[in-house]
């Protein structure tokens, strides 16, 4: 609207200043020229529109959509034209829900949903449901699949490790119904989950024993492996001492008895009187006060 407005500002400050200057009137016809200039610049920058980053335009011409988007920059078009800006960042959907679970049981869940739209679905988008998408198609699915994946699962799933599992099976579900329709599903992640007290706690003590089982089957594999340990060992020193038996004799004995009265008579310290030969041939050893 505003281009078609200066285009008339043009045409009347022309006209305008044709007049004056017939008039001899080159002053003001002169204001009347820069008016045109400026209206003619205005019309000029309706000729461009600048889409920010992270978004998609679509062109919506007297109720007629274009088949493409503009991208994120600088672009050329109709200046008569409405140009609808459509976000292609993640966005986060949460929502609070109290749910079914296989055994009829009410839990409270706080889930959140990442998403964004497929930025070659806009215009699409825009034809067939209109910027508020999310309202509309997302978060009526999304709470319908929660309610339907969460009613085959027991609720002490939901609070064990297979929450990973159900958020898989609610992303997959998901998609199969709003990729369709241009909306792109990253992430659902389950943030809190709120049992029923008594099943909480049924749950909690079940998990600390089977916690008790596994830290008591840890404590009896290392005694048994000190056991190993402690058996190996003693066969070593067994072993040890049979090897050492069995190199001990009479000449051995016999060598390492000399060898110690030699050490005694090079000892300055030692007063050392060797009388005749004793048992087994070695010398006797008096010294000292003995």
């Amino acid at each position: 609207m505003l281009f078609i407005f200066a285009i008339m500002g043009i045409v009347a400050t022309l006209l305008i200043s044709v007049q004056l200057k017939k008039r001899g009137r080159k002053q003001e016809s002169s204001v009347s020229l820069i008016g045109t200039i400026i209206l003619s610049v205005v019309a000029a920058f309706q000729l461009f529109t600048v889409v920010p980053a992270g978004t998609v335009g679509v062109v919506d011409f007297l109720g007629m959509v274009s088949d493409n988007t503009l991208k994120a920059g600088v672009n050329l078009v109709n200046p008569a034209a409405n140009i609808v800006k459509f976000s292609i960042k993640t966005q986060e959907l949460k929502e609070n829900m109290n749910v079914p679970s296989k055994e009829g049981l009410s839990v409270e869940l706080e889930i959140s949903l990442l998403f964004k739209l497929d930025p070659e679905n806009a215009n699409q988008i825009y034809k067939t449901v209109g910027p508020n998408y999310s309202e509309i198609i997302l978060k009526p699915q999304f709470r319908s699949v929660v309610r339907g994946v969460t009613a085959k699962y027991e609720a002490k799933a939901l609070y064990t490790a297979s929450r990973e599992i159900l958020a898989g099976e609610i992303m997959g579900e998901l998609r199969n119904l709003v990729g369709p329709r241009g909306i792109l599903i990253e992430a659902a992640a389950l943030r809190q989950i709120m049992l029923p007290a008594r099943l909480t706690a049924s749950i909690e003590e079940k998990l600390q024993a089977e916690q008790e089982s596994q830290r008591m089957a840890f404590v009896l594999k290392k005694e048994e492996q000190e056991a190993k340990r402690k058996e190996i060992e003693a066969e070593g020193i067994k072993n040890f001492q049979n090897i050492v038996s069995e190199g001990i004799n009479e000449q051995l004995l016999r060598w390492k008895g000399i060898e110690a009265t030699e050490k005694l008579a090079n000892s300055e310290n030692s007063k050392i009187v060797i009388i005749g030969q004793g048992k087994d041939g070695l010398p006797i050893i008096l010294g000292g006060d003995n």
